[in-house]
C-alpha cells in the first residue's frame, strides 16, 4: 500500500511540483490550496504525512497544525511545515507546537525526498494509537483522569497492545513524543506531551521527577544521593538510572 501524502499550499504550481516529485517516488499525492480546506482534506482522508505552508490566507499553518493536534485521529500524523520564513521565532513557534520538520524555499527535490522519506520511516517504526479514550463528536479527545485499574489499549502496527495504567513503569518525553516504559520493558511511543500525562495520571502513584520523565513510585528500587548533592532513583528490572530534578526531589521525599 502506497503512503499518503497530503501538500497544503496556496501557490498552485509548487503544490504541483511537489506532487509530481511525490508521485514520482510512488506517493499517494493529495493537495489543497488553502488551510481550511487542507484540515477537511486530512480528517477525511487520514493521510501518513502532511507537508504545510505557514504563510497562507485565512487559516495559516499553525492553526492547521494545532487543529489537527486536539484530533485523536490525526495528532500523530508527522507534519512538515513549508516555508520560506527563516527567523528564529518562526523555527521556535513552530517546534513548540510540535511539529516534525520543516522543509525551506527554495529547496531541491533531494531535500525534500529525503525530508519525506526520514519522516516516514521514524513514523512507522513507533507511531501508536490509544483505542480507549473518549472522545467528542468531533473526535476531539475528552479530558480523563485515570485510575490505578483502568487500562489503555494502544494500535501499533499490525498488532494491539493492552497496558494497565498500574504497570507503565515510566513516561520518558521525547520532543513532542512521549515513551511510555511498561512492567514488561515494552516500549509505546505516542505522540502527547508528558505534562498532559502528568494531570492525566493517578497522583498517589505516578510522580514527575524531572521535566522528561516521570515515574511509578512502586516500581523504585532505590534513591541515590551523589557526591555533587543531586540525586538519581533507580527501578526495577531498569538498566539506567533517572536523575532527579532539585526542584522534585523535595516531593519524592514525602512519599519515602
Amino acid at each position: 500500500m502506497k503512503n499518503k501524502i497530503l501538500i497544503i499550499e496556496d501557490e498552485i504550481q509548487l503544490a504541483r511540483n511537489i506532487s509530481i516529485l511525490l508521485k514520482a517516488e510512488n506517493y499517494d499525492v493529495r493537495t489543497s490550496s488553502n488551510g481550511t480546506e487542507g484540515l477537511e482534506s486530512a480528517l477525511n482522508w487520514l493521510p501518513d504525512l502532511i507537508i504545510c505552508d505557514i504563510m497562507m490566507p485565512g487559516m495559516d499553518g499553525y492553526a492547521v497544525f494545532e487543529a489537527l493536534q486536539k484530533n485523536i485521529t490525526t495528532s500523530a500524523i508527522p507534519f512538515i511545515y513549508l516555508t520560506a520564513k527563516v527567523e528564529r521565532s518562526d523555527l521556535r513557534k513552530g517546534m513548540e507546537l510540535g511539529a516534525d520538520d520543516y522543509i525551506f524555499k527554495p529547496f531541491s527535490a533531494e531535500e525534500l525526498i529525503k525530508a519525506v522519506s526520514i519522516r516516514l520511516q521514524k513514523f512507522q517504526k513507533v507511531k501508536a494509537k490509544i483505542l480507549t479514550e473518549q472522545t467528542d463528536a468531533s473526535g476531539n479527545v475528552l479530558s480523563k483522569k485515570y485510575k490505578p485499574e483502568d487500562k489503555m489499549f494502544f494500535k501499533l502496527h499490525n498488532s494491539s497492545i493492552l497496558v494497565l495504567i498500574e504497570e507503565i513503569k515510566c513516561i520518558l518525553s521525547e520532543n513532542q513524543y512521549s515513551n511510555i516504559i511498561t512492567a514488561g520493558n515494552k516500549s509505546i511511543l505516542v505522540r502527547r506531551a508528558i505534562s498532559t500525562w502528568e494531570k492525566m495520571l493517578p497522583e498517589k502513584m505516578f510522580i514527575r521527577i524531572h521535566r522528561s520523565t516521570i515515574i511509578n513510585l512502586k516500581f523504585i528500587l532505590k534513591i541515590e544521593k551523589c557526591s555533587s548533592g543531586s540525586y538519581r532513583v533507580y527501578l526495577k528490572d531498569q538498566q539506567k538510572y533517572f536523575d532527579i530534578s532539585r526542584k522534585y526531589i523535595k516531593k519524592l521525599k514525602n512519599y519515602f
